[in-house]
């Protein structure tokens, strides 16, 4: 039987990690390992100066432990003190808030629990859903709002198929992400990611006492080009995949930057 590790970064009690926990729940014996807490934003941070504790929750009837720490923590305590095996595959979502383009790729916890999963030669999924409202992305009453039924059912499809048949050469994350209005027919697009989807501002504000302070703030990039998840997303209206790679190394002919060092 497949061992899958099912995480997340909206925290252990978010309706999105019952969601996916419930959408591999008949291809392998599921294990839950999440965040006790909200811990979006924190990328692939880790918890190198406290220690971590987890403790036992139900969880719909799986296996669920919160865990005192990152998604990126939650990830290593699921493997090497719960699990105390490598899984077949690692499971990061549903997550509510879209993760696409370089500027969440690098920032998102969701993907951070997955690059930390594949790290170790685990496949692995970073799976989203749309905001209906950016503001969404960061509140731990989010489920009313959003339906998981669509985003379940194409999560389910992509990892039987990786399960059967591994994952692309070459590639060490799917992030998938489905928008709000997705139905059963909705199309999946192998996408590439964009370079932003952030406008970034700072605004300032000032406490009682009249210092300074600041909120980072932005307005969402919409269009880009054709066969960018930003354009997939938000414009096409369809389902993105994007093959993502733990090498960051730039492609470029290595021996033309011999001359300038």
């Amino acid at each position: 039987m497949h061992r899958i590790l099912v995480s997340n970064d909206d925290g252990v009690y978010a309706p999105g990690l019952k969601a996916a926990a419930k959408s591999v729940a008949d291809l392998g014996d599921v294990v839950v390992a999440a965040p006790s807490g909200q811990k979006s934003g924190v990328g692939r941070s880790v918890s190198v100066f406290e220690p971590l504790r987890y403790a036992e929750v139900n969880l719909n009837g799986f296996r669920a432990y919160a865990v005192t720490g990152t998604p990126v923590d939650s990830v290593i305590i699921g493997i090497f003190a719960i699990m105390k095996q490598m899984p077949d595959l690692c499971v990061s979502g549903i997550n509510v808030g879209e993760n696409i383009s370089t500027d969440t790729v690098t920032t998102s916890g969701t993907i951070g629990a997955a690059l930390e999963a594949a790290s170790y030669g685990i496949a692995s999924i970073a799976a989203s859903i749309q905001a209906v409202d950016q503001g969404d992305k960061f509140d731990m009453h989010h489920g009313a709002k959003h339906s998981f039924d669509v985003a379940e059912k194409v999560l389910r499809r992509v990892a039987s198929r990786v399960l059967d048949q591994g994952m692309p050469e070459g590639v060490d994350v799917l992030n998938l992400n489905v928008p709000a209005d997705a139905t059963e027919e909705t199309e999946i697009v192998v996408t590439r990611l964009a370079r932003k989807i952030f406008k970034t501002k700072v605004q300032e504000r000032f406490d009682p006492r009249g210092r300074p302070y600041y909120w980072i703030d932005g307005d969402l990039i919409c269009c880009d080009e054709e066969g960018t998840d930003v354009q997939t997303l938000y414009q096409d209206r369809k389902i993105s995949l994007t093959p993502l790679s733990l090498d960051s190394t730039a492609r470029i002919d290595l021996r033309e930057m011999e001359g300038l060092f």
